[in-house]
C-alpha cells in the first residue's frame, strides 16, 4: 500500500485528511493509531509520512481541512451580505447536533492541553480562526453595521467560544428552542449595533 495507481499526491493527502478526520472524530486522538489512518486511506504508514510529519500534524490538519465551517462557507457564497446577518445564521446553527467531523474540534482542544506537540499547532489554528473573525469584525464596523468601540478581538473571541464550546454541549445534554435562541442572538446583535446599548455605554478597543 505505498502509492496508489492513478491516484495523485493530492488525492491522496485528502484521502488521508478525510480518514484522519473520521477517525479522530470517533476514536479520539489517543485512540487513533497512525496504522489505522493509513489502512483507512488504502496507503501506507510511509506514504502517510510523506505528507505528515506526525500525527499531531495530521490533527490539526484535518481539523482545517474537514472541521466545520458553516461561517466560511456562507461568506464565500455571498461576500456582499452584511456581516451581522451572517453571523446571526452562523450563530443559529451553534446549538445543533452535529456529525462525527463536527466533534474534530473538540478531540483537537482536548488533546492540546495534554500534549504539546498537540498544543503548538493548535495555538496557530486558533489564532488563524481569531484573526479571520477580527477581520470579518472590522469589515462589519467599516460598513458601519457593527459599533466601531467594540474591540474586533474581544468579539471574535467570543465567537470562538461559542462557536468550539457549542460542540462541548450538544442538543442531549442542554437543549434550548429554536425561537428563544434566535431571539437572544438578535438582541445581542442589536447591542453592538452602532446606535445600541454598547454604543451609548462606550467600548473599549
Amino acid at each position: 500500500m505505498g502509492r496508489i495507481a492513478g491516484v495523485t499526491p493530492a488525492e491522496t493527502r485528502e484521502r488521508l485528511l478525510r480518514a484522519a478526520a473520521d477517525a479522530f472524530a470517533r476514536h479520539g486522538y489517543d485512540g487513533t493509531r497512525v496504522a489505522d489512518i493509513a489502512r483507512a486511506a488504502g496507503v501506507s504508514n510511509g506514504a502517510l509520512y510523506a505528507h505528515f510529519g506526525s500525527k499531531a500534524e495530521l490533527l490539526v490538519a484535518a481539523l482545517r481541512a474537514h472541521g466545520r465551517r458553516m461561517l466560511d462557507d456562507l461568506f464565500a457564497a455571498d461576500p456582499d451580505r452584511p456581516v451581522t446577518e451572517l453571523l446571526l445564521t452562523a450563530g443559529r446553527w451553534l446549538p445543533r447536533r452535529r456529525d462525527a467531523a463536527g466533534y474534530l474540534i473538540v478531540e483537537a482542544l482536548v488533546a492540546a492541553r495534554r500534549d504539546e506537540e498537540v498544543a503548538r499547532p493548535m495555538r496557530d489554528y486558533v489564532g488563524e480562526r481569531g484573526d479571520w473573525l477580527a477581520g470579518l469584525v472590522r469589515v462589519g464596523q467599516a460598513g458601519d453595521e457593527l459599533d466601531a468601540a467594540v474591540s474586533p478581538n474581544a468579539l471574535a473571541h467570543l465567537c470562538l467560544l461559542l462557536g468550539m464550546g457549542s460542540a462541548l454541549v450538544p442538543p442531549d445534554l442542554h437543549a434550548v428552542g429554536d425561537e428563544e435562541w434566535s431571539a437572544l442572538l438578535a438582541r445581542i446583535a442589536a447591542a453592538l449595533a452602532p446606535d445600541g446599548p454598547a454604543a451609548q455605554t462606550g467600548g473599549t478597543q
